[in-house]
């Protein structure tokens, strides 16, 4: 725990490298000193078709994004979410991308539904 999804626009490819930023929210995620590092997932999913800000189909004019959302097991309080909302957001912030939206989401999973194996 956590799972750190990255939803971002396919066209920030052509700039970022995505395994970058995969790390960095990574590391977001292990300076908040509520995981152990063992414990972290991140995954990323590219969109291509999307609305964001405008419903124009001219792509140019669409606002490219980032959004991670952070699965967390409940039982943290509300400024140890902060921190790692923060954390991860100052990490993607470090790539200094233009024109572009950037999020980071907390989710509490209810800890006594949740279920896990691993073989």
């Amino acid at each position: 725990m956590p799972h750190c999804i990255i939803e971002y626009s396919e066209d920030l490819t052509q700039e970022l490298d995505i395994q970058d930023v995969m790390s960095a929210v990574f590391s977001g995620a292990v300076k908040s000193s509520l995981f152990s590092s063992n414990d972290i997932k991140v995954r990323a999913t590219p969109f291509t078709y999307f609305y964001a800000g405008s419903e124009s189909e001219d792509k140019k004019h669409q606002q490219r994004f980032i959004h991670v959302c952070c699965k967390i097991l409940s039982g943290r309080n509300l400024a140890q979410r902060q921190k790692l909302s923060e954390l991860v957001l100052s990490q993607l912030k470090s790539f200094a991308i233009k024109s572009v939206s950037i999020s980071v989401e907390i989710v509490d999973m209810e800890r006594e539904s949740y279920n896990k194996r691993v073989s």
